[in-house]
Formats: structure tokens, sequence, C-alpha cells
């Protein structure tokens, strides 16, 4: 490929992962991000700009100097964030994010594909979770991501915009923000690897559906580049695995010799993830953009260790 590709985010872990497979495939890699994020990996890599995402003038020039083929925008706070300043949640989630899509209309009318999440559809849902199920959530974070959703697929209906959502459920990743509520799962995989006991804030049966960060990443690149004439679903929900707290408690004893842990539910977490979905209907992803994933619990599990255990060395 010969393509140029703007990442909002693009300075942050889930970002950097996605530039670097993009790169490799031949793309050139705009990043955007606020200041502060950059650092030696962001230079001679790709273009950095820096900037704050509700800098509307900024994203103006952004676009129309480098003139991007594709979108890709992972910039958000984050649901701890979210729900401790709804204000700036709404403003940076959802405002800003539909004054990009406007701006790309006019400016890089490709592919633009934008990072949602189950936190989108309310507690107590079926089980597997349909991509049309309804979208009640509960809280800000959810919110602002149906309203992006919705206004994505008013513009792809009315004015051909190529919107492109993916919905992902919990994410393994050694690069879990400690103050992210919904990532016990991983903060467990790193308290095991640096010798540290562990509390998870969930009941043992509590589970919910999940997906190893290389699957994410490569969703994402998958579906930027997938065939845009058979893309019919709005937004497609993505599943790996289903994973109790209580299954990762017994995977990391049986893996990391010594390791301890107990269970004190949070009424916060709890709610956040204890009416999730156990799976999540990834049907339509496969058969638009034949979307597979490649790691199952225990590829993760090993994974994930080894790669913490280098990081931690």
């Amino acid at each position: 490929m010969n393509d140029t590709i703007l990442i909002t985010g693009g300075n942050g872990n889930l970002g950097r992962l996605v530039a670097e497979r993009l790169e490799a495939q031949g793309s050139r890699i705009v990043s955007f991000d606020l200041p502060g994020s950059d650092g030696p990996h962001s230079a001679p890599r790709d273009t950095v700009v820096l900037g704050d995402v509700r800098d509307t003038a900024l994203l103006r020039d952004t676009l129309a100097t480098h003139r991007p083929d594709a979108i890709i925008h992972l910039a958000s706070l984050l649901s701890g964030s979210s729900e401790a300043d709804p204000t700036a949640a709404w403003e940076i989630n959802a405002s800003a994010s539909v004054a990009l899509m406007q701006l790309a209309r006019e400016l890089a009318p490709g592919p633009f594909v934008f990072s949602s999440s189950v936190a989108t559809y309310g507690p107590g849902l079926p089980s597997p979770l349909a991509v049309d199920a309804p979208q009640w959530p509960e809280t800000i974070y959810g919110a602002t991501k149906v309203a992006v959703e919705r206004m994505g697929h008013y513009l792809r209906r009315v004015h051909g915009f190529d919107f492109r959502c993916l919905r992902f459920p919990m994410v393994l990743s050694p690069f879990a923000p400690p103050t992210a509520l919904t990532a016990y799962p991983s903060h467990a995989f790193r308290a095991a690897i640096e010798g540290r006991p562990f509390t998870f804030p969930v009941h043992p049966e509590t589970g919910m559906s999940n997906l190893f960060l290389d699957d994410v990443v490569d969703s994402i690149v998958q579906l930027v580049r997938a065939d845009g004439s058979r893309l019919v679903t709005p937004g497609y929900n993505l599943h790996g695995y289903s994973l109790t707290a209580g299954e990762i408690a017994a995977e990391l004893s049986a893996r990391v010799q010594g390791f301890t842990c107990d269970f004190q539910p949070d009424p916060v977490v709890v709610g956040f993830v204890g009416g999730g979905p156990d799976e999540m209907d990834s049907t339509p992803a496969r058969a638009e953009w034949d979307w597979r994933p490649k790691f199952d619990f225990k590829t993760s599990a090993a994974t994930l260790l080894d790669r913490l255990a280098a990081e931690v060395r």
C-alpha cells in the first residue's frame, strides 16, 4: 500500500501498534495526539501532530495538509475518566468525534474506522449479544459512543460517508491503564508477574466477552482495508472468548508459582460488567470482511505473561 492514514490517539499504546502494523504494509501514518504523548517512538517513523481532538481548527488543518486516505479514530476518554468528568467525556468522545466526521466528509472521504465498545449496550441483555440489540447504556462513556455511532450511521445513509464501527468487548492487554475499572483481568496478570496478591473487584462467577490485544489490532487494520462494497452492517461486534474472574484466578494460579488472590466485589465495577454478555455475536464481521480471532484464552494468557515478564526483567 502507498496510502496515508490518520490515527487519532496515535501515540497511545493501541495507536502505536496499529501504526506499526500499517507501516509494515507500506502506509504513511499521521498520528494525532495530546501534547506530552509523543516520545522516541514518534520520530522519524511517522508524522506527529500534537493537539487536543477538540481543536477543530487544528483538525481541519491536519486533514487539509495531509489529505489522509483513511482515518482511524481512537482518541477517547476511558470509562473511569468519563464518569469522573461527564462534561469532558461528552466534549471529547461525542462532540469532537462528530466534528471530525464532518471534516472528514469534506477533506478525507475514505474509510473512517471508529472504536466503540460493548458499553454501548445496557445491562441484562441476552448472550450471544446481537449487533442490533437495543443500545441503552447506563454510563456516560457508553452514551457518548452510541451518539457517535448514530451520527456515523446517519452520515453513511444520507451522505454516503464511509463510516465503519467496531464494538470491542473487554480487552486483555499488557497496556491496560491502572485506572480502567473494567480492566481487572489485565491488572490481575500484571500483579501475578510482579509477585503481588490481587483482589478481584467482582464475583468469581462474573464473566464477560473478551478479546486479546493482538486481535484488536488485527481487526482495526483489517476493517480499514476491507472492501467497502461488502460492508452492510452499521457496527460490528467482536468476540474472542468468554471468561470469568474465577477462570482467570485458576489460570494464573496454575501458571505463576505463588500467586494469591481474593474476591471483594465492588458495586461500581460489578455494575459496569456484571450485566454484560458472555458472548458478542461476531457473525456479520466474519461474513462481511472475513474476520477471525487468532487467540483463545490459553494462548492469550501465555502470550500476555511472556510479554509482561519481559517488561519487568
